[in-house]
């Protein structure tokens, strides 16, 4: 757990990882058709967005490979994470915009965080490759927890471990999961369009979407949410 620091101003900025901060998922999906191909399945971006984003790893191994014992699910699934390391490895690009709203939040002193539903060793790579990491006071994953998204409880603990309120937090996030989990959990949420449209976040529960962190939408929505 990245170090916490408890919050002052009950604000907080809760960012999902993959496909948020990073436009990460097309690597995700040639990895689990290289792993789930001999299985059977095989998936194009619509299913990959339907099916697979945003979802934990014992939900798509129960899914998927029902017939395996859940040992050699979790084996199956460790090597597609292992696949999408190797491949992610050296193109860990953030978003447009993104450096210039951390910049704007640190000085602030709004604290951020990281709320994912991926393993530890993807969601570590992922800031650590974006120089990020000491941006966020706590990394919340959610298969370290008794539920996962889309349920609330990781983003609930993510205001817990800064002390801050939903109502006056914003939540970024680009999967159908991820949205209901930030917004179960009371938070507006800012659905960011890496995968899926407008029409998809804001039926999961988004309050407005954005194509990436300078999208003048997003920096609006942001204004009249928050005090800098």
């Amino acid at each position: 757990m990245i170090e916490a620091r408890q919050g002052t101003t009950g604000r907080a900025l809760l960012f999902d990882i993959d496909g948020t901060l990073a436009d990460t998922d097309p690597l995700h999906l040639k990895a689990f058709n290289q792993v789930l191909g001999p299985h059977g399945h095989v998936f194009d971006h619509a299913r990959f967005s339907r099916e697979l984003q945003g979802f934990a790893n014992v939900a798509i191994g129960e899914r998927f490979l029902p017939h395996e014992a859940p040992e050699r699910r979790a084996l199956i699934l460790d090597e597609k994470e292992e696949v999408f390391r190797t491949l992610v490895a050296g193109q860990i690009a953030p978003l447009p915009g993104l450096m210039a709203l951390l910049d704007q939040a640190d000085g602030a002193g709004i604290p951020m965080v990281a709320v994912t539903n991926a393993p530890r060793l993807n969601a570590e790579l992922l800031l650590s490759g974006l120089g990020i990491t000491h941006r966020f006071k706590a990394l919340v994953i959610g298969a370290e927890l008794p539920h996962g998204k889309p349920h609330p409880l990781p983003y609930q603990e993510g205001l817990h471990f800064v002390g801050a309120r939903p109502e006056t937090s914003v939540a970024f996030e680009d999967s159908r999961t991820g949205v209901q989990s930030a917004t179960a959990a009371g938070i507006p949420t800012i659905g960011i369009r890496t995968s899926l449209s407008h029409a998809d976040l804001v039926a999961s529960g988004a309050v407005a979407s954005a194509s990436a962190f300078d999208d003048p939408q997003l920096l609006a929505h942001l204004a009249s949410a928050m005090t800098w």
